[in-house]
């Protein structure tokens, strides 16, 4: 039964929710356009910010559902058990099963997860993610540092001696840096495309550089 369960987590985690809805609402497939890449970022780019922020919404929420909800439906909420429901359904949102295996980086995702475990560590790396878009405005720099600040987060800010957390928050950290690959070249090539931020933020950032 505990073993249904991952399975479960996993068909959860692969619902590929920009995919279907650039198909429904536009008859395109999101993965042909922009960045390829079958996440938030690329769906607000492509789609818009209405469908890309509920895309967002969809990808934390079934990772943190798989995470929470499923370990409590199992009978077994041991941080070992729901950090594997997390995993699986992050793989799903990666690989998914309904769309020939091409989803997302996992990024929305893996917030859901660590939302789930880890609700201070979770908001502590969203300030860093950030911080890092607003000085940079790289999605995927910004990402792949705010996982990286994850296991230093736990190791130096909150004391975690929890060995199974650790080895995840490592694992997300490498996770990361696998699927934006691809991003890192084109960092080091000055071809990454960066945001288009509100014009406030800047205008405070001027303000504050003059005074």
């Amino acid at each position: 039964m505990t073993y249904l369960f991952i399975l479960l987590a996993y068909f959860i985690g692969a619902i590929p929710s920009s995919v279907w809805f650039g198909k429904s609402f536009y008859n395109i497939d999101i993965r042909e356009h922009g960045s390829g890449n079958a996440g938030a970022t690329n769906t607000i780019r492509i789609l818009g910010k209405r469908i890309g922020f509920t895309v967002l919404f969809i990808d934390i929420l079934k990772a943190w559902f798989a995470t929470t909800v499923l370990s409590e439906l199992a009978g077994n909420q041991s941080i070992e058990y729901m950090l594997a429901l997390g995993l699986v359904a992050v793989l799903g949102h990666i690989f998914p099963i309904y769309v020939g295996f091409r989803g997302g980086k996992g990024i929305a995702s893996l917030l859901g997860v660590i939302i789930a475990i880890h609700p201070l560590a979770s908001l502590f790396s969203v300030i860093v993610f950030l911080i890092c878009l607003i000085i940079s405005r790289f999605v995927s720099l910004s990402s792949i540092i705010s996982a990286c600040s994850f296991p230093l987060l736990l190791i130096f800010h909150f004391k975690n001696e929890n060995n199974s957390l650790l080895i995840f928050s490592f694992m997300v950290a490498i996770l990361v840096i696998f699927t934006h690959k691809k991003n890192i070249e084109r960092l080091f090539k000055k071809e990454e495309s960066r945001v288009n931020l509100p014009k406030k933020i800047f205008r405070r950032k001027s303000k504050n550089r003059r005074n």
